[in-house]
């Protein structure tokens, strides 16, 4: 009896450590194929920069050839470098503010936009525009804000009002409508302020289509900026967004503060967003797109997720710039509007494949 207890004890450690080594395995191969990812997407990043480096009014243009002419190097240096940095940072941003939304209200379909911050954004640079042409005080505000922070103050704004139409962060589906209501009133005020000054109607149009062409180094350093800030705010966070995976009350019953660290998450959110649309204006599907993307490639945690949906989309942006510059140079094709048009066709063929699966599951 005493031999074939002890080697039944022995059979289920057995066990016990194969399962363990199993999963140290296979958590082992998962932090493998996300580093691989991670240095695919830099080296990505870097050619692509290169490649952005050459491309302008007049098509391609070898930046190694620029070189040797003053005026084109300085064109190269003024215009298209910030230009294309920007757009990566501008990607990078808007791939961990979605990241964080998807994680935070856990719905694959969430977008940075959700709590407003596009509408508040849009109406903080009608606001700009107004003020801008109307009064010398207004003139006075616009040298020291500017539209592109008009824009960030609107779009911070947004976010402050779906929090107090909310009351705070403790509801998730709350919280998500109440974006959904300030989003839709703040954007009738910008109609309303569009019907009362038409002459802001052509810059607005080119603000919510989304373009890179007025980025500036000065740009470029405040989006490194917040985008270090809200990359390192993310991964302190991650943990909140993991417990939440498994459900609210889970969340709440491993200890983790949920109010505040949610909070966090809101405020990191809101900043890469914000950034993001001041700097770069309305550019959809990108947030969206590129945690789908990761997911579709590695199974990673939330806070290696976060770091990969930002390579993502700052790759993924900078891609669609060069792009836009090129295919219809020397006109310019609205990158926001080649951003819609792929990301559309994207979740679209997402969706039809979902809808196979189930389909295949069930016969």
């Amino acid at each position: 009896m005493n031999n074939s207890a002890m080697s039944r004890e022995n059979t289920s450690l057995f066990q016990e450590n194969s399962s363990l080594f199993q999963e140290n395995s296979s958590l082992f191969r998962e932090k493998r194929r996300s580093a691989w990812l991670a240095l695919g997407l830099l080296l990505l990043s870097v050619g692509a920069m290169g490649i952005g480096a050459s491309v302008g009014s007049t098509g391609w243009e070898s930046v190694w050839h620029m070189q040797q002419d003053p005026v084109a190097w300085q064109i190269v240096w003024d215009i298209r470098l910030p230009r294309t940095l920007g757009a990566w940072l501008a990607g990078a941003l808007l791939g961990l503010a979605g990241a964080v939304a998807q994680g935070l209200f856990r719905n694959p379909l969430a977008d940075p936009y959700l709590l407003g911050s596009a509408s508040g954004a849009s109406l903080g640079g009608a606001v700009a525009m107004v003020l801008g042409g109307s009064t010398a005080m207004g003139m006075e505000w616009m040298l020291r804000l500017g539209m592109t922070g008009m824009a960030f103050v609107g779009a911070g704004i947004a976010v402050l009002l779906a929090l107090m139409l909310a009351q705070g962060v403790q509801n998730s589906l709350r919280l998500l409508l109440a974006g959904v209501v300030v989003g839709v009133v703040l954007s009738a005020m910008r109609d309303m302020l569009e019907l009362r000054y038409p002459d802001i109607l052509q810059p607005m149009k080119a603000f919510g289509l989304g373009s890179t062409a007025f980025i500036g180094w000065q740009s470029c350093g405040l989006m490194l900026g917040a985008l270090l800030v809200c990359l390192l705010a993310a991964w302190g966070l991650a943990r909140v967004l993991d417990g939440l995976s498994l459900g609210e009350s889970t969340a709440a019953s491993l200890g983790l503060p949920l109010a505040p660290m949610r909070a966090g998450l809101i405020v990191v959110m809101a900043l890469a967003t914000g950034t993001a649309v001041a700097q770069a204006g309305l550019i959809a599907f990108v947030g969206l797109a590129a945690p789908h993307l990761v997911r579709s490639m590695v199974s990673a945690g939330q806070a290696r997720s976060c770091l990969l949906s930002s390579l993502m989309g700052g790759v993924l942006l900078l891609l669609a710039d060069i792009l836009a510059r090129w295919v219809m140079a020397p006109e310019e094709l609205p990158v926001g509007v080649l951003t819609a048009l792929l990301g559309g066709s994207y979740l679209l063929w997402l969706m039809h494949r979902g809808h196979a699966a189930r389909q295949g599951r069930g016969t």
